[in-house]
């Protein structure tokens, strides 16, 4: 992904999956088309999958041999990648580039 939106939300009361969908739906309404891709702080990844990140900092434990860096969850059809470069409570949302289909159809 090399041009994206940043998204901020800091609502405790919803799940990291909720606030992904969320920005997807903005992202889809203001650009036309839909994200596929968004980047978080590993703090936020959510654990077993249930949409819940771990709150204390540290990330999820990987489900795979992967590292931190490479952990992959879903949201819909926003795959969501955690990244120690993005600040808690921010979404770096896009169209990843190797998508084909990005394109609203």
């Amino acid at each position: 992904m090399n041009v994206g939106m940043l998204w901020f939300d800091n609502d405790p009361g919803v799940l990291v999956t909720a606030k992904v969908a969320r920005a997807a739906k903005y992202y889809e309404n203001k650009y036309g088309m839909q994200p596929t891709l968004c980047f978080v702080h590993p703090s936020m990844i959510p654990l077993n999958g249930n949409g819940k990140s771990n709150g204390n900092g540290r990330s999820a434990k990987p489900t795979s041999h992967k590292s931190e860096e490479e952990e992959v969850f879903m949201a819909g059809s926003v795959e969501i990648r955690s990244n120690r470069t993005i600040l808690p409570n921010h979404f770096w949302m896009g169209v990843n580039g190797n998508s084909e289909n990005g394109a609203k159809r």
